[in-house]
C-alpha cells in the first residue's frame, strides 16, 4: 500500500477545492515542483496530480507545470483532469508519466475507455468521482444515474492499473473517508481501488490501511500540517 499526496492544479498553482466546488478554493502554494520535491524528500515515491482546469475545461491546461515536476523528481505520476482522448494519454505518457487518470469519458464512451484500457495495459487508471455512489463528471460539475458498483461490475477484468475512488462530499473537508463504500468497492472489484477523499487525521490512515486497497490518496491533511507523511507512511509500517 502506497500513500500518494496530491497536487491540485489551477492556473498553475496547487490548491484545494472543498467538496469540488470552483468556488470554494484554498491556495496552498505557488511552486508545485517545490512542493512536489518536498513530498518526494518526505519519503513518497507516487505522485497523484489533477489538472482542474483540464477537469472542467477538457485538455491540459498545466502541462508545462507537469513537464517541470516530471524533470526535477524522481517520483512515479499519475495524471487526471482533462484526460479525454488517445492523444492526451499518448502525450501524458511520452512526457514521462506514469499512468493517466480517465474519469468523464470512461463513463460517456465506455467503448471506447475499453478499447483505450486494452491498447495501454497498466497504464490507464479510472476516476471513480462520487456523490452518493453515484458517478460525477465534468469536473464534478454533474451527476449521472451511474454508481460506482456499475461502473466496477462494467471494468473488473480489464487491465486497469488502478481504480481511484473518491467521495466528492468529503473531499477537502477532512471529515475522514467513505469507508464503507471503500471497501464494498475493493471486495468487489480484481483491479487495485486507491482510496480518495476526507483522510484528515492519521487514525483515518490507520482505518483504510486495514481494508484491502492498494493506496491512500491524501491531501489537504498534509498540507495544513494535521499530520505529516513521514508520520502517515509510519502508519503503513505499524505492526
Amino acid at each position: 500500500m502506497d500513500i500518494l499526496p496530491a497536487i491540485d492544479l489551477r492556473d498553475g498553482k496547487c490548491v484545494r477545492l472543498l467538496q469540488g466546488d470552483y468556488e470554494r478554493q484554498i491556495d496552498y502554494n505557488d511552486d508545485p515542483v517545490a512542493q512536489a520535491r518536498l513530498f518526494e524528500q518526505q519519503g513518497a515515491r507516487w505522485l497523484h496530480v489533477v489538472d482542474l482546469d483540464g477537469a472542467l475545461h477538457g485538455d491540459h491546461y498545466n502541462f508545462d507545470v507537469l513537464r517541470e515536476i516530471r524533470a526535477h523528481t524522481r517520483l512515479s505520476i499519475e495524471l487526471g483532469g482533462g484526460v479525454r482522448s488517445e492523444e492526451s494519454v499518448r502525450r501524458l505518457l511520452e512526457a514521462g508519466i506514469t499512468r493517466a487518470i480517465v474519469g468523464t469519458k470512461a463513463l460517456e464512451e465506455p467503448d471506447w475507455f475499453e478499447r483505450l484500457v486494452h491498447d495501454y495495459p497498466q497504464k490507464i487508471v479510472l476516476g471513480l468521482d462520487a456523490r452518493e455512489g453515484r458517478v460525477a463528471t465534468r469536473g464534478w460539475t454533474q451527476t449521472s444515474e451511474t454508481t460506482i458498483m456499475d461502473m466496477a461490475d462494467m471494468m473488473h477484468e480489464w487491465p486497469l492499473a488502478a481504480i481511484i475512488y473518491t467521495d466528492i462530499t468529503r473531499d477537502g473537508m477532512l471529515t475522514g473517508p467513505n469507508l464503507e463504500l471503500t471497501e464494498a468497492l475493493a471486495r468487489r472489484c480484481r483491479v487495485p481501488v486507491i482510496a480518495s477523499g476526507g483522510v484528515g487525521r492519521l487514525e483515518d490512515i490507520r482505518l483504510l490501511k486495514a481494508l484491502p486497497i492498494a493506496g491512500i490518496i491524501v491531501g489537504r491533511a498534509l498540507y495544513e500540517g494535521a499530520f505529516t507523511l513521514k508520520e502517515a507512511l509510519a502508519v503503513l509500517e505499524e505492526t
